[in-house]
C-alpha cells in the first residue's frame, strides 16, 4: 500500500520507478551489446542491476527503504555522470556516432540518469518536508 502523501514521478512511486529504471538500463545493455565484443557495452547493466536490486529491496523491506533508495540514487548519479562520455565523441575522428550503439547508450545514461537523479532528489526533499510537517503537527 502506498501513502497518499507519497511522492510520485510520472504517476509512479519512487520504488516502482527505481525498479523500472533499473530494468530499463539492463534492457539497454542487452540491446546495445548485441554483436559487440566490448565489455563496456554492459556498463548500463552494471549500473542498472544495483538500481533494480535496490528498488526491489526497498519494496520488500520498507523499514530500510530510505537506505536502499539512497543506494539507488547513487547509481543513478553514476549513470548521469557516465553519460557525459557521450561528449567525447565530438573530439573523435569518427564523430559522435562513430560507434552508434555506444553513443546511444551513453546518451541514454546521460538523459535518463539526470532525470532519475532529479526525481530522487525531489522525492528526498518531499519526504523530509512531509516528516517535518508531521513532527510539527505532533508538537
Amino acid at each position: 500500500m502506498t501513502d497518499d502523501k507519497e511522492f510520485r514521478f510520472l504517476g509512479l512511486t519512487m520504488v516502482n520507478l527505481t525498479v523500472l529504471y533499473g530494468a530499463f538500463l539492463v534492457a539497454v545493455a542487452i540491446v546495445t551489446s548485441i554483436g559487440s565484443t566490448s565489455i563496456t557495452s554492459y556498463i548500463p547493466a552494471m549500473i542498472g542491476v544495483p538500481i533494480l536490486v535496490s528498488g526491489i529491496l526497498a519494496a520488500v523491506a520498507p523499514a530500510q527503504k530510505k537506505t536502499w533508495m539512497h543506494v539507488a540514487v547513487l547509481f543513478g548519479l553514476l549513470a548521469f555522470l557516465g553519460g557525459f562520455r557521450f561528449f567525447f565523441g565530438f573530439f573523435s575522428d569518427a564523430g559522435v556516432f562513430g560507434k552508434p550503439k555506444a553513443a546511444v547508450a551513453q546518451l541514454l545514461l546521460l538523459v535518463t540518469g539526470g532525470i532519475y537523479t532529479k526525481a530522487c532528489v525531489k522525492s528526498f526533499i518531499h519526504a523530509r518536508r512531509t516528516r517535518e510537517a508531521a513532527e510539527t503537527v505532533e508538537s
